[in-house]
């Protein structure tokens, strides 16, 4: 590379890296950066679709391999993770919703509950998950195996909670998807063929910058609506926000235990993939033809979303001092796999 285009590559490069380092802050930053700046999620709104390709680009090009191997070789975690992600939680929430009256109580509020839990993971999940420094290329084979599945799961669990109310396109949904991930998969390939994985490796900070800034653009687009919202109504936007809250932990909770066998920081990364459900993609596939309560409903549920990265901080860091409590006593006869658990 030239010497002056590396001088001026140098300047955002190193912008990239300082806000790479900020990592779950500036996550939840954004948060409240889309709240303030109505306008600019208006502007960003029509790039969402793009904002969630570049996402699924830079997680497939930073995938370990070696790690990617090893979940294909006992593919039972990942084939687990993906049956309870798109029929148990679907079927769970569904019931509950049912059995408490709020399909009747508040028709809006239960429709925004069971997109969400038709939905797929976020696409953007293993890049939370990568700033957070948990299992990201688990996550990412999850997310494609559910995401493959949605075409399919989501309309049938729509027609049997909604009957004929809701229409979803499972053909254009699925091809959509499809094009979404295959290009994403082609273009990752080719960047990780023409820098070289090692080169990735090197400038993690730079791209981690780099996730922030996409991730801002969902965030931009979704929020705009909520000082409105509570400005109408605010007792019933804050019972929203905690029922949102509410809904991500209790996901995030019972998936961490059921999988805990798996390793503490395997199963809280399959909690947190699970407990960002993709509202955005199944909004889409309904043309945004929903009630006002829907669509209040779903950019509250962004702020657990963004917010938990800082708030289970402490967790992951308790998790990584284990880790490095293992390795350290490594040569007394324990040893440590890939993911950071202890093997027998």
């Amino acid at each position: 590379m030239p010497s002056t285009l590396q001088k001026s590559l140098a300047v955002p490069v190193q912008a990239l890296a300082w806000l790479g380092g900020q990592g779950t802050r500036a996550i939840a930053t954004l948060v409240f950066l889309g709240i303030a700046l109505p306008p600019v999620g208006e502007l960003l709104k029509p790039f969402v679709t793009e904002a969630v390709f570049l996402l699924l680009c830079v997680s497939f090009m930073r995938v370990d391999v070696s790690a990617l191997r090893d979940h294909l070789r006992r593919p039972g975690l990942v084939i687990a993770a993906t049956l309870w992600t798109t029929l148990a939680v679907p079927l769970i929430l569904g019931g509950t919703c049912l059995v408490t009256g709020l399909d009747e109580r508040s028709p809006g509020l239960y429709l925004a509950l069971m997109l969400q839990a038709v939905a797929s993971p976020m696409m953007a999940a293993p890049a939370f998950a990568a700033v957070m420094g948990l299992d990201s290329t688990l996550v990412l084979v999850t997310l494609v195996t559910s995401t493959a599945l949605i075409p399919i799961t989501a309309p049938l669990f729509a027609y049997a909670f909604f009957g004929t109310a809701l229409t979803l396109s499972p053909l254009g949904l699925g091809l959509k998807l499809l094009a979404i991930l295959a290009g994403s998969l082609l273009v990752a390939g080719a960047v990780r063929w023409s820098v070289g994985a090692s080169a990735i490796k090197r400038h993690v900070r730079p791209i981690d910058g780099l996730n922030v800034l996409i991730l801002f653009v969902f965030v931009a687009a979704v929020m705009g609506n909520v000082v409105g919202g509570f400005l109408a109504d605010p007792l019933g936007t804050i019972e929203q926000i905690g029922l949102a809250f509410a809904v991500f932990f209790a996901l995030l909770g019972v998936t961490t235990l059921i999988f805990r066998k798996a390793g503490h920081r395997r199963a809280l990364a399959l909690g947190l993939m699970v407990s960002q459900r993709n509202m955005g993609l199944m909004l889409a596939a309904t043309d945004g033809v929903l009630p006002g309560t829907t669509w209040l409903y779903f950019a509250l549920s962004q702020f657990p979303i963004y917010l938990s990265p800082q708030l289970l901080k402490p967790m992951v860091r308790r998790l990584s001092g284990q880790k490095a409590a293992v390795v350290a006593t490594e040569s007394g006869g324990v040893r440590v796999d890939r993911a950071g658990e202890i093997a027998p």
